[in-house]
């Protein structure tokens, strides 16, 4: 997020804020920075186990074959979903509220147009390991029967 102050442009994001030529670390615990840091490590968690075990879908060990890979990489991918989702609604709302009342010139930066980018295409993530879990599913029932 960048805004203005006494003329100048300063930047402030979840782990430091810039000051012209210099930037710092947050010194002062802030109850929604550490909310939305704390989501946002849970979800890159999520999404990357969500990885591996996708990756992992392709290999077939018969110790996994019990354990379908490819819905519960769709799973992981939802988690990571909702939990980017909700921490940009909650860095959202308190910027907004907060930033919006104190100072006229401030927008939000890059970062927080690839928080958004991200709620999407994790949700997507999930949905196509889903569809994949559906495509494996059916085949896979039709020969039981």
């Amino acid at each position: 997020m960048q805004y203005r102050q006494s003329g100048n442009y300063m930047h402030q994001g979840l782990w430091r804020y810039c000051m012209p030529g210099k930037c710092f670390p947050h010194n002062i615990s802030i109850a929604h920075l550490d909310a939305t840091r704390a989501l946002m490590i849970l979800s890159l968690l999520a999404c990357f186990i969500g990885i591996i075990i996708g990756i992992m879908a392709f290999i077939h060990y018969s110790s996994f074959d019990r354990f379908d890979k490819t819905f519960a990489a769709g799973i992981l991918f939802f988690i990571s979903c909702f939990l980017v989702f909700l921490a940009m609604a909650v860095y959202t709302g308190v910027t907004i509220n907060y930033y919006g009342k104190r100072y006229g010139n401030w927008r939000f930066s890059w970062s927080y147009i690839i928080g958004w980018v991200s709620v999407v295409l994790t949700f997507f993530s999930g949905i196509f390991y889903l569809c994949a879990y559906r495509m494996h599913e059916c085949p896979r029932s039709a020969n039981s029967h």
